[in-house]
């Protein structure tokens, strides 16, 4: 049970790093561009598998989703990837400290 919480924990901070890189307005427009696409994928009705099949349909949309999040950091410089990492993080342990 904890290997998905952590799974959760993980996709989380990937979300966060993608609306930071959808605000921030270093961030070349291919990044952005493909950030857009991994968010369109998911709330698409064209999927390589459907989504009626309930696992491997939601499997498909992380996994493509995850993918593409993957390809859009790898267009950013590497110094701007780890201020938003580290940005992404504190604000991570806030949250976690107010609880």
């Amino acid at each position: 049970m904890w290997k998905l919480g952590r799974l959760f924990t993980m996709f989380r901070k990937e979300l966060l790093l993608a609306w930071a890189v959808l605000r921030d307005p270093r961030a070349p427009k291919a990044a952005k561009l493909v950030t857009v696409l991994a968010a369109l994928y998911v709330v698409s009705p064209v999927d390589f598998i459907s989504d009626f099949i309930p696992v491997l349909g939601w499997l498909d949309d992380g996994l493509i989703a995850y993918f593409l999040l993957q390809l859009a950091f790898k267009f950013l410089p590497p110094e701007l990837l780890a201020t938003l990492q580290s940005r992404v993080s504190s604000r991570t342990q806030q949250a976690k400290a107010a609880r």
